[in-house]
């Protein structure tokens, strides 16, 4: 299908009085990082994608297999700064990647732009080949221009037929000389009034100070960021000071009036992003706030197009971006996340899309990565809210942390405003993968901020599925021998119980708390020298010497279920308390493996070090009614509870409300409002 385009080679003027605006910048890797490399520039041949019928699949569905091809070597010696790069004679690259193309399918569906234009400045006589891609995945050729040096050459683009999904990017042929691009853009039609927004970018920090640093010097290094900067607002909730980091000084200096650290108590991530949302309001200058992790690595060009972007969008929205590996850095955490209302539990949209590795198959030949993924919220690692909308519907969730990112995106949504995660702006942050957070401290915050954001927002009776999954969710923890995190699960759900007024009240002392009570369980603690263990000594042979695996079927599942469950009413064998009966690997430490053992040394996700899981009889059969009872009262409380955190909601987010728990938590030292005050 061909698709209309204007092509001129000149001035880049047009022949009409359109404002263009750029809002998407053709950059590179500044640093030669051969790992990140693939998401700016693909070296390989074009690939035709295709969909054939998958004979395996239950459905019958189609499914995309991209054509094999011999990948090339990734070439970081072609790049030459930050928006140039060098192509030796006869070759060529494409910019269909992951942050160098342009989400066509997002501009369509979020704001009244029609058309796009592609500029391209170049040294030497190239051809530039423009394409579209479907919502399949399949790649259409637009354009092929013949440019030349010294000019710029612009391409004009309709946004009409990217409904469902798709992108435009460009191919660059060098012919028998080498060639430089020395730049190009993507820009956009600038309607009549169009008044640009700028941003506060808000950080919150608990003893991380040289991320805070290295943060200061990257916004400071980075003029165009600077230029829609009003302030960079840092709240170190930690005891190892961000003012005490070795740079501090110097990096604040650099950013001056523009630049703002407050210090107070620790209220987690949603009090620290609570405090910058405040600040960026009541400052009353910025059109936007940024939230950021304080441990991300940031492409600033991505903040610069999320910025763009809302300033285009149809009405106030949210923009988040993506996640990428901190230690595998061509991989994304996924590509948009959603909620299952009945099981109110939130997830990436998508089967295939979790952990994608744009080394192995770049966005050229990735076909689900051409349809547009409409999300429910995004992650505040990187996410962009109109402080208009923060002026409506107030602050982040009292939660300390989890949650309330997934809360504030459902709650913008039940009052008519849309999250987008934008391709192609992204950080890069440390993976879930790395860390097994429903069974430390954190399993406190998870299962009490699902449940107070289930009351206020599910639409099924007594919370759909979410009393089931979360009763089964401690059996799994006690057959696990997991007993820290069922005690911390039940005191989650006396204090919802307890109704909204335990929010505000519980969130500075609560952690503490947590901590002390998970000093009394041997699963919690962690001994760092694995040597310190005495030997594995096993008194009880497992049956025909077959260690437990994963069951198969539903039927495995309920015997292994049962024999689990069974063996933790009987005494535990006194040599148990004595040896460990096995070493058992974090990934292996699930329900079926460790409810067949007395005791364990199960390493710890990260790597860290080990635990010594001990079956405990008595508390389990406590533990176990213990849960069973709150799960009942509160599901016979249900309507009460959920109608009192309804109609509670905009007082416990409200600014009053925050800024007396602010004020409750501010050091004594003074506020640092600016650097060397």
């Amino acid at each position: 299908m061909s698709v209309a385009t204007e092509f001129r080679q000149g001035t880049g003027s047009t022949t009409d009085d359109t404002v263009w605006k750029t809002v998407h910048r053709v950059v590179f890797p500044v640093d030669g990082d051969t790992d990140t490399l693939p998401l700016y520039v693909d070296f390989d041949a074009a690939r035709r994608v295709v969909e054939k019928q998958d004979s395996s699949s239950k459905r019958g569905m189609a499914t995309a297999y991209p054509v094999a091809a011999q990948r090339s070597q990734v070439r970081s010696d072609f790049i030459l700064g930050r928006r140039q790069l060098s192509l030796p004679a006869h070759r060529r690259v494409s910019f269909g990647t992951y942050f160098n193309a342009f989400p066509a399918s997002y501009w369509r569906a979020h704001t009244d732009v029609q058309q796009v234009r592609l500029s391209i400045e170049v040294d030497a006589e190239a051809t530039v080949i423009v394409y579209k891609s479907s919502p399949r995945g399949s790649s259409n050729r637009v354009q092929s221009m013949h440019v030349t040096g010294g000019a710029t050459a612009t391409c004009e683009l309709p946004l009409t037929t990217f409904a469902d999904g798709g992108w435009y990017w460009f191919d660059l042929v060098a012919h028998g000389h080498d060639v430089t691009l020395k730049q190009a853009d993507w820009s956009v039609p600038q309607p009549e009034g169009f008044s640009p927004g700028t941003l506060s970018i808000a950080v919150t920090t608990f003893n991380r100070p040289d991320y805070c640093v290295k943060h200061l010097r990257t916004f400071a290094e980075s003029e165009d960021l600077v230029a829609v900067m009003d302030r960079l607002i840092v709240t170190d909730q930690g005891t190892q000071k961000v003012r005490d980091e070795p740079g501090f000084e110097e990096a604040a200096a650099v950013l001056g009036d523009k630049f703002r650290l407050i210090e107070q108590g620790n209220l987690g991530g949603s009090g620290g992003f609570a405090r910058g949302m405040q600040e960026s309001v009541e400052d009353g200058v910025s059109k936007y706030v940024m939230l950021l992790d304080d441990d991300v690595v940031v492409e600033t060009e991505g903040v610069l197009r999320a910025v763009n972007f809302a300033d285009f969008t149809r009405s106030a929205t949210i923009v988040g971006g993506h996640m990428f590996n901190l230690f595998e850095r061509s991989v994304i955490h996924n590509f948009g996340e959603g909620i299952n209302e009945y099981r109110f539990q939130y997830a990436p949209i998508g089967e295939g899309q979790i952990a994608h590795d744009f080394a192995s198959e770049n966005l050229r030949t990735t076909p689900w990565m051409h349809r547009r993924i409409d999300v429910d919220y995004n992650g505040w690692w990187m996410c962009l809210i109109p402080t208009s909308i923060i002026r409506e519907i107030g602050l982040a969730l009292p939660v300390f942390i989890k949650w309330d990112d997934v809360e504030y995106g459902i709650r913008a949504k039940a009052h008519g405003y849309t999250t987008v995660s934008l391709p192609g702006a992204a950080v890069w942050h440390m993976p879930w993968t790395e860390k097994d957070d429903t069974i430390d401290w954190q399993a406190y915050f998870h299962q009490r901020n699902r449940w107070v954001a289930a009351m206020l927002y599910s639409q099924y009776e007594k919370g759909g599925r979410l009393p089931i999954e979360s009763f089964l969710q401690d059996v799994r923890h006690l057959l696990s021998l997991q007993y820290s995190a069922v005690e911390l699960r039940n005191r989650a759900l006396k204090d919802v119980l307890d109704g909204p007024s335990h929010l505000h009240r519980t969130i500075g002392g609560k952690l503490a708390e947590i901590r002390q009570v998970r000093s009394d369980f041997p699963d919690a603690q962690v001994t760092k020298d694995i040597t310190e263990f005495p030997p594995v000594k096993r008194v009880h042979l497992p049956k025909f010497g077959m260690v437990p695996s994963r069951p198969k079927n539903f039927a495995q599942t309920i015997s292994s279920a049962l024999s689990g469950a069974l063996r933790q009413l009987r005494s535990v064998n006194a040599a148990a308390s004595q040896n460990p009966e096995a070493v058992v690997p974090a990934a292996d430490a699930r329900w079926w493996r460790l409810s067949h053992l007395d005791s364990a040394i199960v390493s710890a996700s990260d790597g860290t070090g080990a635990s010594w899981y001990r079956r405990d009889n008595v508390r389990f059969r406590k533990q176990l009614l213990r849960s069973l009872t709150l799960h009942a009262r509160v599901l016979a409380r249900w309507d009460e509870l959920s109608e009192s955190y309804k109609n509670e909601l905009s007082n416990f987010t409200s600014p009053e409300a925050w800024r007396k728990t602010f004020e409750s938590m501010t050091d004594s030292g003074p506020d640092q409002r600016k650097p060397n005050q």
